[in-house]
């Protein structure tokens, strides 16, 4: 069991999901209240990781992050080094590859808001920053845990993309998927088997974890 890669792609899930919490929230907002008539467009973009291989969407990332990319130059200017082949170039690929895994159900929970709620906040002198902070967003709590734990799932068992933009370098882009492949690849089926089973595990606990308190807590309805 290659602890060092299991470790690494929970902290790559961790920050993720914090990351598309503080930028799918606003952005999922915006998409579920607006009346912008190309809005079709920014969700189309938004559900692009959806259907597009990984290995294309790498692709892509990995060119705007090189040091002749838009981002990468912009990248080198700042902090002097390169995002290709390292941590935080696959955590921009992964936060751009699960964006749709947040941003959909954070938008989906928003929209079913009633709207006469909302309004009746807002004639009692509630800004709408408040109304979000603290009528919308405890109303839609179902839709933001599903779209965290999603983010976070689909992050820690994501390959293509991390092979893409990372490469598979021990302690620094080596995610435990990536383990699982050499394995593979080493035909060392029980060390594939024991971390693909741990990998399946976790997985399962964290789902079951979040139902069992979402039904305790009667967030969804029965």
């Amino acid at each position: 069991m290659d602890w060092q890669a299991f470790w690494l792609s929970v902290r790559l899930s961790l920050l993720t999901s914090l990351i598309l919490l503080v930028i799918g929230l606003p952005l999922a907002w915006w998409l579920s209240t607006t009346r912008f008539r190309w809005k079709f467009l920014i969700e189309a973009v938004v559900a692009l990781p959806l259907i597009l291989p990984p290995t294309v969407l790498g692709f892509y990332i990995l060119t705007a992050i090189s040091p002749n990319g838009a981002l990468g130059s912009v990248w080198k200017d700042l902090f002097g080094s390169t995002l290709p082949f390292t941590f935080e170039g696959v955590l921009i690929a992964s936060v751009l590859y699960s964006l749709p895994f947040a941003v959909q159900p954070f938008a989906a929970a928003i929209a079913s808001v009633d709207r006469s709620i909302i309004e009746s906040a807002w004639c009692e002198g509630a800004g709408r920053l408040r109304t979000m902070l603290q009528i919308t967003l405890p109303l839609a709590a179902p839709g933001v845990i599903a779209g965290i734990v999603l983010s976070f799932a689909h992050t820690l068992g994501e390959f293509g993309v991390v092979m893409m933009v990372g490469g598979n370098l021990p302690g620094e882009t080596r995610t435990i998927s990536i383990a699982i492949y050499d394995n593979v690849q080493a035909m060392n089926y029980p060390a594939a088997s024991q971390t693909s089973l741990i990998l399946l595990g976790v997985s399962f606990t964290i789902l079951v974890g979040v139902y069992g308190i979402q039904r305790k807590l009667g967030i969804w309805n029965r």
